[in-house]
């Protein structure tokens, strides 16, 4: 037979204590006395008490649940990224709700089922999801868009990167190398963060009067930059190809080394995201992107301001890590 559960009273008069003080002593934001809640916790394990967070919810008007929006966890960069947050929300006691959007038949219906778990805030990754549609859904809870889809004027809270520095770093190592015929392996076409990183090599390319012979489309994926960078490769003799993401990237020095193409002799490679596995020795992609951790703290640090807080938008400034998949730049 189940042990009937030991109320938050019942804990109270074995304290020797108010009902108010044992809710304190179990929320991340109270204040008390550190002998105080430490007493009373080494007493809820003795006696196997543990308190109903979605009672108090109801009591407090915040659940500490944060939804987070991605299309898949399955790549890597997004997998990573909720790797980090997740431990920095378990630092502020919040717990994360994970949506994975990308190959979900009803996107809209899936995130009506998470709203009804009355999330204090929400986490936009996924760029198959509309911001619209998302605050639309969430009424109740505070939106942090980190998709990358202009904002328009909207007076949300959101965390961008920009690489036009940092790319405009490496255009300028590549066309000093004498490399002028440049093609470009996209994500999605509906992708904003696609459209923000080929703008990107756009703009600097623009710079020294050349423009991308082609553009070619991928999904993302390591088989798709291995597919369609093989075919590329196939038909033209580009000297520098820059891809979307880092899996891609992979998937193009695979194909190009399966053609008999030296890297970077041949060919340089350039890849978004700064995924762990792109620093590999066998992969060693010349990568864009953001500072180790920095897009999480900076979502971490925008939910824990108080409700009341007006909106703000965190810029995170790109950076460049270098790999064999170019010739390295030397330090100035």
């Amino acid at each position: 037979m189940r042990k009937k559960s030991l109320t938050s009273l019942d804990l109270a008069k074995l304290a020797g204590v108010s009902s108010a003080t044992i809710s304190r002593a179990f929320s991340a934001s109270s204040s008390m006395r550190p002998e105080t809640r430490t007493r009373i916790r080494a007493l809820a394990d003795e006696h196997g008490f543990r308190p109903n967070s979605m009672a108090r919810s109801l009591n407090n008007s915040e659940s500490r649940l944060v939804a987070l929006v991605y299309n898949t966890v399955a790549n890597p960069a997004e997998g990573e990224g909720l790797d980090e947050l997740t431990h920095l929300l378990q630092g502020q006691e919040r717990m994360p709700l994970v949506l994975c959007c990308a190959n979900h038949e009803d996107r809209t219906q899936l995130m009506r089922i998470a709203s009804t778990y009355q999330v204090d805030h929400f986490v936009l990754y996924s760029d198959a999801v509309t911001i619209d549609d998302a605050v639309g859904i969430f009424r109740t809870a505070i939106p942090i868009i980190a998709s990358a889809e202009p904002l328009d004027g909207r007076a949300l809270f959101a965390v961008s990167l920009e690489g036009a520095a940092a790319t405009k770093e490496i255009v300028d190592h590549l066309v000093q190398q004498g490399r002028q015929r440049f093609v470009y392996l996209s994500g999605r076409a509906s992708s904003h963060v696609d459209k923000q990183r080929q703008a990107w090599f756009s703009q600097g390319m623009a710079l020294h009067g050349l423009s991308f012979q082609v553009v070619e489309h991928g999904d993302y994926s390591y088989d798709s930059g291995f597919k369609e960078s093989a075919l590329l490769l196939r038909r033209m003799q580009p000297d520098a190809l820059i891809c979307a993401n880092d899996l891609m990237a992979i998937g193009g020095r695979d194909a190009a080394a399966a053609l008999g193409l030296q890297v970077p002799k041949d060919l340089a490679i350039i890849g978004h995201d700064g995924v762990a596995l792109a620093a590999w020795d066998s992969h060693s992609i010349t990568t864009i992107m953001p500072p180790a951790g920095a897009v999480s703290a900076a979502l971490a640090d925008l939910i824990a301001l108080p409700r009341s807080a007006p909106t703000e938008q965190r810029v995170i400034e790109c950076i460049v890590r270098w790999g064999t998949s170019t010739e390295q730049r030397l330090a100035q």
